[in-house]
This record gives C-alpha cells, structure tokens and sequence, in this order.
C-alpha cells in the first residue's frame, strides 16, 4: 500500500491529566513505594455507580496483579506475544473496545505503538502506561496498576494464560481513565474505538447492498485494517443471547476470510471472534457444523479448529442476515473492490475548531469553514472527509451533533456553489444500548471535480468541538506526493462582504482603515497558519498596501481591502496547484503562477523578467513562499495596469524592457 504517514514516535503526545510516565515512575522506584494514581483512585467512583448496583460493596478490593497471584506465579505484562485470545470480557459492555483491540492484535505494529515496551520485572514501579489518539494527538495515560476485584473475581477484562497476562486489563483500565470511568465504557460506538487506537479513518460497508466480502476483508487485511462488526440492534435496547449462538446488539472482530471449494460449490466464509472469549455460532460453517466434511482434508486441517476460544466461521450469506454493519480502519482510506492491495496515494488535511448553533451567515458558519483544493486529473470518489467530536457529554445523545455542506467556489471567488447537502447520519445505535458519553466519529465519501471547495460544518443543538479531516486520493502520475496537503489553513469565511466585514472591523478596531501593522496580523491570524518563516512580514505588508491603495494615503479602506482578500485568495489557489510533491512551490514555476493568475489575464512576461523573478522571489533553495508569491502577483498586476494606461493617455510615454523590469522587481 503506497501510503505515507506520520510515525507516532514524531507525533506530540500530551500527557492526559499532565502526568508524565517517566518522573512518575522514577519518583516511585527512588522511594520504593509503588504508584498509586490520585487522579483514578481506587474507589468506587471510578468504576462507576451504573455498574455497582446490587454487588456487595464490602468485598470489593483494588489488587496488584502480584498480590492477586500470591506467590504462586509471576504476573507478565505480555507472555508469548499478544493476542485476541489473551482477552476476555468481564461485567462491563465494553465489547466496541474489545473488539477493536482484538482486531488491533492482528496488526502487532500498531499494537505495538499502543503498548510500548512495559514489563512486571524491569524498573517496575506499578504505573503503566498507554496511548490513545484523540482529535489529530497522540494522548499518553498513566495507570497504577490495581485492578478491582469483588469476591475474589476480576470485575472487568480477566487475564487468560494461566491468570498470569495482564497488558489487556491494564489497556482496559487506561481506556475507562481517559473516559472517566469504567461505566462509561459500558455503552459505545465501534467507529470510536477504532479511530482511538489508530487515528485512522473508518470506512463503513452497507451490507444490504450485494459487495464480494471476501474480497473486501482480504484486502483490508492486506493493508492492515482493523475490521469490526456488529450484529443486530434489540428494539429493547438490551443485548441477549441468541438461540443460533450469536449476542444481540454485540461488536465482534473479524479475523479472517475464506473462499472454499465444497463437493458441489463455492463458498464464501468469513471468521469471526467474540470478545467474550466463548459463545459462539451454532449454525452452518460454526466449530461442529458437518459442512467442513464437504472440503478436502488439507483445507479443513488449515482453517478448522473445534474450540471454546470465541472464534469462529460463518457463510457470508449468514453473516448479511445476522449482522448490521462492517467497519473497516485504516491509517488511510482504502479501496478494497480489488484482490490486491490498490497503489494509493492519499493526502491528508485537518481542521480543528468549534460549531456554535446560530453562529451564521445567511445561514452558513462563519467559523467553521474549511478550504480546500482539488487537484486536476482526480479519479472519481477521490474525497473522503471524517469528522471526530472531541469528547464531551451530549443532550441529544442519540443524534449525531453536526452536519455538512461543501460549496464550490467560482475562480475569481466572487461566488459559490453549494453541492448536493451532505449529512452524517442522523441516528447511530450504541453497541449494548445508547451511549451516555457520545463523541462520534463518522465518514463521508464524495466525487469532486478539481476546483476550490469549502467545508461548512454547523452545530445543531450547541456549541460541539471537533477534527475535520479531508482525504484526497492523488492521481496516478502524483504517486510521490507527500501525505500533507501542505495547504494554508484558511480561516476565511465564504465570499460574502459581511463575512469580510467582521474581520475587517475586527483588526481596524476604532479606525476606518488598517495600517500595515494591522494587516500583517489580520493575515497571519484569520487567513493562513503556515509554518514559520512563511507568514507575512511587515515590510510584505507595507509592499501590499502600497500596491492596493488606490487613494494613496498609506491605508487600506474597507473596498479595499474587499479587493485585496479576492486576490489573496486566489493567489492561494495558484500556489496550491503548482506546487511539487514535497509542497514546495519551485521559483523555476513562477511562469506558472502567472499564466494562471486570473486578474493577470493577458499579460506577458518575457524570458529575461522570469529570470529576474526567479533570483529577486525564490531563496537561496529555489523556493518561493506563499507571502512572496503574493508579492510578485499584486506587483504584475498593479505595473502592467498602470503601463497600460500611460501608453492610452496620448502623451506617448512607453517604456523599455528594462525598465519595465526595474519598475516590476525592485519598487
């Protein structure tokens, strides 16, 4: 799978509740006293009320897994590897996490990035350690590892191997910490558990709809996707076991697939695993079906095992019927109607913010809007956008809390064209029941022909934060194309004057106009955040000022400004679609730039001036910034404006090539 990405290792972790491992643990070790986490103590409260009802208080004990086995044997964090069979899930309905982690042990370089390199022997100090991804960062927790027991039975994930295997319980403990407690964990949405293990996108299989399964998970599986499904919601809202072997309302994780050869056909399989460890399908293709009499004996020898673990095979016609939905994550969307892993380059870019209800203009958010660009030579379903809700209660939990429209905007970015309405699904269904703690993260697939777009997200009911992440699926002659956009984030609003009013007045204050002071920040701030060394300087202000100010006193007034902020924009466009691979924009392209530069519609610039060009606006690298590219672009426009009009005044005043070169580089 051609796909780049970011390794953790470069990615910022933040310290949930700002504890860092390190000092914790080395604090611990210098005193000789294991940890004890003040932040999830080992009370009551943080198992939660919700799942405490009728147990016996008095005998419930936080114990260390070296205290649990007494002497008898030494705890391991990992014994022999890790697996989807050291799981077992205990009273909690965290089966949409456990799920999610058995399918993540199938992918040991991404587990790995979870668990890190943690031992019960080496520098023990009882604190653990583990990371989740949480809207765009990579979120380190810390534990202590005293787990709840209540008559001498683990409450929640129960080590297996001989009781001796721990990494799943302390992995569920630092899940239930990072949502508050383990109650919380009770109720959930598959989507969210996998994009929290991988910070990937989640791309959701209509089973109603006649797909080669098959084909779809092997591909997966080749890329290394964490696939999870799940079966049937109960109009009860209460999970149950079913007479055919499955559980009702309950996340699974899909751990292979098969096509086979009977005596008579062909039969599509897939295999399945319950995160409960046991329970598992009674009907055709299960442990002790007379089917896999039908298939030769090498065949059955590879793929049948009759055994208790949970895991298990089903034809893919009772897996439509039995079950409701099929998730596939990956670090990157994947196309998986191919047998073999698809050569695709996908670039990514983010948005964070925050939707409030009301927050409009003529009924689009003036905050939450997102620019992006389309390359040309795009294949169809060449976008993909993801939204992840940062965590937070909800009132209306069963009601995803944001909606979506792309508008296409017009080159000059004097109008837009809003797209077929786009909303994400309105009701989703909790795994065991409706979810009290609903973050949400849902995908949306679009085809969009190149050009300029923006992303309105709006809030329904009140104020929501959330990650918005677009995907593009780069064409084929682009297949070095870094996994950035490289884009400026703009913050712009639609072109609408009083969308450009509010930023105007904002950075004017009490004046009427803004120095070149007053725009530098106004650029830097509301219209790009590139990396730094590319914002706007104060003198490339004061250069901009001097080209649009047309009545010559130093300032720019409202129209303006108005101007100017078309310009900008367009001039972002330009940079965007001439850039290389690495998102560098050559001094070498600069004739580009102008030749696509609508407002410098038939002007020519000859040989000698690009070369100027090239040495007065590229650095010593052969780049050019964003800032001076804007620079250079006003420059043209402004000089060959003016020429223009000295050569229709009558007076005969032309200039020669060279210095219309001076006048166009150097003032």
């Amino acid at each position: 799978m051609a796909y780049n990405q970011e390794p953790l290792a470069k990615t910022p972790v933040i310290k949930f509740n700002g504890q860092d491992f390190t000092s914790l643990r080395d604090r611990c070790l210098s005193r000789g006293l294991p940890f004890e986490d003040e932040t999830f103590p080992a009370e009551p409260s943080s198992i939660g009320l919700q799942l405490l009802q009728g147990k016996d208080l008095s005998s419930l004990r936080w114990v260390r897994p070296k205290d649990i086995l007494n002497g008898k044997s030494e705890p391991h964090f990992i014994l022999e590897g890790a697996s989807r069979f050291d799981i077992q899930q205990g009273e909690a309905g965290d089966c949409w996490f456990l799920a999610a982690l058995g399918s993540l042990t199938l992918n040991q370089q991404h587990l790995q990035k979870i668990l890190m390199d943690q031992s019960f022997s080496h520098q023990y100090a009882g604190i653990f350690r583990f990371r989740f991804w949480q809207c765009g960062q990579w979120v380190e927790v810390v534990v202590d590892d005293r787990l709840p027991v209540l008559k001498k039975e683990y409450l929640f994930v129960r080590p297996r191997s001989n009781n001796q295997e721990f990494w799943p319980c302390l992995l569920e403990k630092a899940y239930a910490k990072f949502h508050g407690s383990y109650a919380n964990l009770h109720y959930g949405f598959l989507p969210d558990a996998l994009v929290d293990l991988t910070g990937g996108v989640v791309t959701n299989i209509d089973l109603n709809f006649p797909s080669d399964l098959v084909t779809m998970v092997k591909t997966a599986a080749k890329a290394g996707s964490l696939i999870t499904c799940a079966t049937l919601a109960e109009p009860t809202g209460v999970a149950r076991s079913l007479k055919n072997g499955l559980v009702s309302q309950h996340a699974y994780t899909v751990t292979g697939a098969q096509r086979i050869q009977t005596w008579r056909s062909w039969e599509d399989l897939l295999r399945l695993w319950n995160p409960w460890g046991h329970t598992e399908w009674r009907g055709r293709w299960s442990d002790e079906s007379l089917e896999w009499q039908k298939i030769p004996d090498q065949q059955r020898r590879q793929l049948h095992e009759n055994k208790e673990d949970g895991e298990f095979w089903m034809s893919c016609q009772d897996f439509r019927d039995n079950f409701s939905c099929l998730h596939i994550c990956n670090q990157f969307p994947v196309s998986l109607n191919q047998g073999n892993v698809p050569h695709e380059r996908w670039s990514q870019v983010m948005f964070k913010n925050s939707a409030t209800p009301g927050n409009t203009t003529e009924g689009l958010s003036r905050d939450t809007q997102s620019i992006f660009s389309v390359p040309e030579g795009m294949e169809s379903h060449n976008a993909i956008m993801s939204i992840n809700i940062i965590p937070q209660n909800l009132k209306a939990k069963d009601k995803f809390p944001l909606s979506l429209s792309v508008f296409k905007v017009d080159p000059q970015f004097q109008h837009y064209q809003k797209l077929p309405p786009t909303f994400f699904s309105k009701f989703r269904n909790a795994i065991e029941g409706i979810s009290s703690k609903n973050r949400g993260s849902l995908t949306k697939r679009y085809s969009l022909s190149p050009g300029t777009y923006v992303a309105v997200t709006s809030a329904h009911s009140e104020t929501v934060e959330f990650l918005l992440r677009i995907f593009l699926k780069m064409p084929d002659g682009n297949r070095d194309l870094d996994s950035n956009f490289n884009l400026m984030a703009l913050k712009a609003s639609l072109p609408k004057i009083s969308s450009q009013e509010s930023i105007f007045h904002k950075y004017a204050q009490q004046e009427l106009n803004l120095d070149a002071a007053q725009l530098q920040n106004l650029l830097n701030q509301e219209f790009l955040t590139g990396t730094p060394g590319h914002t706007f300087s104060l003198d490339e202000c004061r250069s901009i000022v001097a080209l649009m100010d047309l009545k010559v006193n130093g300032r720019l007034e409202q129209d303006e400004f108005a101007r100017l902020w078309g310009r900008l924009v367009h001039c972002q466009r330009v940079f965007q679609n001439i850039q290389n691979h690495s998102g560098v924009f050559l001094s070498l392209d600069l004739w580009k730039a102008v030749r696509d530069a609508g407002f410098l519609a038939g002007i020519s610039v000859s040989n000698e001036l690009l070369d100027l060009m090239t040495l007065r606006y590229g650095d010593s690298s052969g780049r050019v910034s964003f800032p001076s590219l804007v620079c250079l672009l006003l420059r043209l426009e402004a000089m060959a404006k003016t020429f223009q009009n000295l050569s229709k005044d009558g007076k005969g005043l032309y200039l020669t090539e060279m210095e219309w070169m001076n006048l166009v580089m150097y003032n």
